[in-house]
């Protein structure tokens, strides 16, 4: 029940094993709570920003809003839970992170954890939105600190925080248009990694933004090496860095890079133009889940650094989608080359979906292992 509302909400895919995990929590349920009077009172545009799994936009779909969010995966599990519940999706546009701003009235923002992202979404509504519109964010109490309120402060102006509420708390805000608008950081990032001398280029909300992630430079000294004209796929290839030094090394390699994040495969677009550009006609970057819009037997290689959660809920799901799309996507002796915590027991995974795996390194952290598909 959200509002009073009956719907069936479902994480996503929905097919996942932890059927516990639910699809909305009490920061919805406040959100919506608080909206409703608002926007029964007259019309209004409806802005709703991370709207994790369409609990929001289900909940006010009667209101036609307007979901931005930067996961292609939030999008499908809202449009699933909009057929689940027999929603019209002609109700709802949904934009992307990097998407310009319809002018709205009321703004409801699901609290993300990347206070970069937060700063850009700010900037977003200050830059783009008339100034009496309200914004109304929401999050678990734990995570709304004086430094999170501050951040508000001095991307909008004024706020106030509500006494909490079922574990949560509410934060109201206007735009004030005296304010300057915040400059750093700038987004998005630049930054020269000294290790790999490149050029690295990342949004917001992108995984690892201002730095490697250790993961990831283990991976970069064993890349697979590859025979000419093969087609390598870096899945959920975050800023690109791992597809991007394999085509450099190999510029006779076909890539792929696919990721749900928008801000990821645009900051891979943006890293590979500024550093190899007479590179970028081999290769396409993909907004996808997994790799759900590649044919079956068209890849060579595929190459991945994979999480281990989704949203704030640690799980093995993604892993495990991604491991069987690529046995689907690769040719008959296809490898897929993976790095991983050691302590996560992706070997099994791996052996059980492949008939068996290779330790190409390890070190005090982490491990890379190889599958080929056989048949």
């Amino acid at each position: 029940m959200i509002a009073g509302q009956s719907l069936t909400l479902d994480r996503f895919p929905p097919e996942q094993k932890n059927r516990s995990l639910q699809a909305w929590d009490a920061a919805d349920e406040l959100l919506v709570e608080t909206a409703l009077p608002l926007l029964q009172a007259g019309p209004a545009t409806l802005l709703l920003l991370n709207d994790q799994f369409g609990a929001l936009a289900a909940a006010l779909a009667s209101y036609q809003p307007v979901q931005v969010s930067d996961s292609y995966i939030s999008q499908l599990a809202t449009r699933y839970n909009f057929q689940q519940n027999q929603l019209d999706i002609q109700q709802l546009t949904q934009l992307s992170s990097l998407d310009v701003l319809p002018a709205a009235c009321l703004v409801l923002l699901k609290l993300p954890n990347n206070h970069s992202f937060l700063r850009y979404q700010l900037r977003q509504l200050k830059q783009q939105l008339p100034p009496d519109c309200q914004i109304i964010a929401a999050a678990k109490a734990k995570d709304i600190s004086q430094n999170l309120l501050n951040i508000f402060r001095q991307e909008l102006g004024p706020v106030e925080a509500s006494l909490t509420v079922r574990k949560c708390r509410i934060i109201r805000c206007h735009i004030d248009p005296q304010q300057a608008v915040a400059t750093t950081p700038e987004f998005p990032l630049r930054w020269q990694d000294s290790a790999e001398q490149l050029l690295m280029i990342n949004h917001a909300n992108v995984f690892s933004r201002d730095g490697l992630d250790i993961g990831a430079r283990f991976l970069l000294q064993h890349l697979p090496r590859c025979a000419p004209g093969q087609r390598v796929i870096d899945l959920g290839c975050g800023n690109g860095v791992l597809g991007i030094r394999m085509l450099q090394q190999q510029p006779e390699l076909q890539l792929v890079g696919t990721d749900e994040s928008y801000m990821a495969i645009e900051s891979a677009r943006l890293t590979l133009a500024a550093n190899f550009p007479a590179l970028v006609q081999q290769a396409e970057f993909i907004i996808d889940d997994c790799l759900a819009s590649q044919a079956d037997s068209s890849a060579d290689v595929v190459i991945c650094n994979p999480p281990f959660h989704q949203q704030n809920a640690i799980t093995d799901h993604i892993a495990w989608q991604m491991f069987s799309d690529a046995r689907r996507v690769l040719k008959k002796h296809g490898r897929l080359r993976i790095v991983a915590n050691r302590h996560l027991g992706y070997s099994e995974k791996l052996a059980r979906l492949f008939g068996g795996c290779i330790h190409v390194a390890s070190n005090a952290k982490f491990t890379i292992l190889e599958a080929i598909k056989r048949n």
